[in-house]
């Protein structure tokens, strides 16, 4: 008779690396497709208005970080960008590895995003020795899907830490339920 516990861990394992790894894919996926049609479609530094005034798309080649800090660095984000994605992705796999990736969905999904956009733009920088940007909200620096990821990213991870994780029921000295 199969142990069905072992056998729903197992599912629930291999549901979970799939989904992160569909996840990583299909956000690599649309930061890499619109880096494609912006630097295929407009010539560096062309802006279209989508909203004038507000929202632009504007190609910018990018030698700095996130939102054109630090320029002229790339081979040391390279190295920054690399050394994320091997200490994020161990810690995904250990997760998925011990069953917990479930335990914490927000945590987990945080670290995909930031790794999707480590990725993203660690693909641009190693072709281009820079980083295609085009967001352009005129108040704000120009970026990309993959900072947005790092970003909203970043946030949730941020969160997700910030939560206390729940206490277990314990008996006090005098027998009363604490929590």
């Amino acid at each position: 008779m199969p142990n069905t516990a072992y056998s729903a861990n197992q599912k629930r394992k291999k549901i979970s690396s799939l989904l992160s790894v569909f996840s990583i894919f299909l956000i690599l996926l649309i930061d890499q497709a619109s880096k494609f049609l912006i630097s295929s479609s407009l010539s560096q530094g062309q802006s279209i208005p989508i909203i004038k005034g507000v929202l632009h798309i504007t190609f910018v080649k990018n030698t700095g970080a996130a939102f054109g800090l630090l320029k002229n660095s790339t081979y040391f984000f390279i190295l920054v960008s690399v050394a994320a994605v091997v200490v994020i992705g161990a810690i995904l796999i250990r997760s998925l590895k011990s069953g917990k990736f479930l335990q914490n969905p927000l945590f987990n999904f945080s670290l995909i995003l930031i790794i999707s956009g480590a990725i993203g733009n660690l693909i641009d920088r190693v072709r281009f020795l820079y980083v295609i940007d085009f967001i352009d909200f005129r108040i704000w620096p120009v970026f990309n899907v993959a900072d947005s990821a790092i970003t909203i990213g970043t946030v949730l991870l941020i969160f997700s830490l910030s939560k206390k994780p729940p206490q277990p029921n314990r008996l006090n000295l005098r027998g009363n339920l604490r929590g």
